[in-house]
């Protein structure tokens, strides 16, 4: 009873005329940046930060997460029909979505993709709605040493689910924890890592080091590339509807998708883009059924199975952000900082000090998936013309409202210097193959990890054995130590890059 009482809290939130229409503005910036190659949601909502100042702090996240789970469905549109993924989630989405585009079944892959992103979507709300006060209530018996290992455990989890090489993953980790410590000591009061410069003395802005390395560094990176003429594809789509024959294949890799996206976007490190990955590699083990064609060559398991799971993995990745208050991924981090910017601590506290924020944001994600449905299919007119767009038209707007918004967040030039140098670091981890999202989540983790490590040998008197004998910390710091032993094993090493072949 709590759960429909706590929901119809959420309904009251968010169908206000206001909410609804950030949720429709959040829907469509993420359909649009998904069906654009190149421009993430990470780098999205990055560059959206500082517009979030004048807007209420509901209304904001509700349009933050619409971004998110939005770019997913669109994204899938560019990989069905241009053989491009608008977001990274939708890469393994070509690899049997444009063959089918190929064969004359564009309608039935954009509507596989719709109708999985759909189902994943709303279980993982309910998901989110089921687990979050049991979980919420758990979090509360969390005293500094267990939210000291528990981020130790995120920390390490963004190293072992990271694609890609694991020291680079290290390195990456590492240079965003030392990025957190510059600035003012909280203790002592004493100035670290500033260079005396003033600016420096509160830190390194968190929307600074997002929009360069995530904003400026994509396009930077994508200025780089020498002009390729896309693939348009020019034909109207008709037949949107699957057969009969595909709902019967499609179906249960819909559903082995849900369940797979749904464990994977709880993980630290996890969410959309592994989701989708581990879903297609999992359906390229099941056996094929008679007339079914191999994965790869059009076959509508290989749609439904990447799109349910990242979807799945999009909506559940808010879990451990609204119970524990730690970001799983990267755009969780930017959430993260969205709220920071409201005044609002992330963790088990905003569901009893702000439900109305908490449950608003659940099931504003229901009502957005119901928009995405109607935002995609009847749309897909549109979004082809879209990909028509030069690339050097988008560019120049895109690097502008950029240097806006991170001047407005402190009236600071220093800013948008400090914008610019991160945006060359960004091309450079893009150029040696380093995945930045480690970065980000080293920054937001690094400060409170400091915070709770000094807080809990504060209350030990400088005892380390804090961390075992309390049985929570010592079980979480165990399943660390676990994953980083795991990882090491060469058959996880073989199935860990397997997962990522087709990145």
């Amino acid at each position: 009873m709590d759960l429909l009482a706590n929901l119809a809290t959420g309904f009251a939130v968010a169908g206000t005329p206001i909410n609804l229409l950030y949720a429709l503005v959040g829907c469509l910036l993420g359909t649009l940046i998904g069906v654009l190659p190149g421009i993430g949601p990470v780098a999205t909502i990055a560059m959206l930060l500082p517009v979030t100042y004048a807007l209420p702090p509901v209304s904001a996240l509700i349009m933050l997460a619409g971004i998110y789970y939005g770019a997913q469905y669109g994204g899938s549109t560019t990989a069905i029909l241009v053989n491009l993924p608008g977001e990274s989630s939708s890469v393994v989405t070509t690899l049997d979505g444009y063959q089918m585009a190929r064969q004359g079944r564009a309608g039935p892959a954009l509507a596989a993709a719709g109708m999985s992103s759909f189902i994943a979507g709303c279980v993982g709300t309910l998901l989110l709605a089921a687990f979050a006060a049991p979980l919420t209530e758990v979090a509360f018996a969390f005293g500094p040493a267990e939210y000291c290992a528990l981020m130790v455990v995120g920390l390490i989890g963004a190293v072992v689910l990271a694609s890609g090489s694991l020291l680079k993953a290290i390195a990456m980790i590492i240079f965003g924890l030392l990025l957190g410590l510059v600035g003012t000591d909280i203790n002592s009061g004493m100035a670290r890592f500033t260079l005396d410069m003033p600016e420096l003395a509160d830190g390194i802005g968190f929307v600074a080091v997002a929009m360069g390395v995530f904003g400026y560094g994509e396009i930077i990176s994508n200025l780089s590339k020498s002009d390729i003429d896309r693939e348009v594809f020019t034909a109207k789509v008709q037949g949107l509807m699957p057969t009969r024959e595909d709902i019967r294949h499609m179906m249960p890799a819909v559903l082995r998708g849900t369940v797979l996206g749904s464990l994977l976007g709880v993980l630290p490190g996890g969410g959309a883009v592994l989701a989708s990955f581990a879903s297609y590699t999992l359906e390229k083990k099941i056996k094929l059924k008679s007339g079914e064609l191999p994965l790869g060559q059009g076959n509508i398991r290989g749609v439904a199975a990447p799109e349910s799971a990242n979807n799945a993995g999009a909506q559940t990745s808010f879990i451990p952000l609204l119970t524990l208050g730690i970001p799983p991924n990267a755009v969780m981090a930017l959430m993260v900082g969205a709220m920071t910017i409201h005044n609002i601590q992330p963790g088990p506290q905003v569901m009893t000090v702000n439900p109305e924020l908490f449950w608003g944001l659940i099931v504003s994600m229901w009502i957005g998936n119901l928009m995405l449905i109607v935002l995609n299919l009847p749309m897909i007119g549109l979004w082809i013309k879209l990909l028509t767009v030069p690339y050097h038209y988008l560019f120049p707007a895109i690097v502008l409202f950029c240097a806006i918004g991170v001047y407005t967040t402190n009236n600071s030039t220093f800013d948008i210097w400090l914008v610019a140098l991160f945006g060359l670091a960004g091309y450079v981890f893009t150029k040696l193959g380093c995945e930045p999202a480690p970065l980000l989540l080293g920054f937001i983790l690094g400060p409170m990890l400091e915070e709770y490590l000094k807080r809990a040998l504060k209350l030990a008197r400088g005892d380390w054995s804090v961390f075992i004998t309390r049985p929570l910390s010592a079980a979480l710091l165990a399943l660390g130590l676990l994953l980083l032993l795991l990882v090491l094993l060469p058959a996880i090493k073989s199935k860990r890059k397997e997962a990522f072949v087709e990145d």
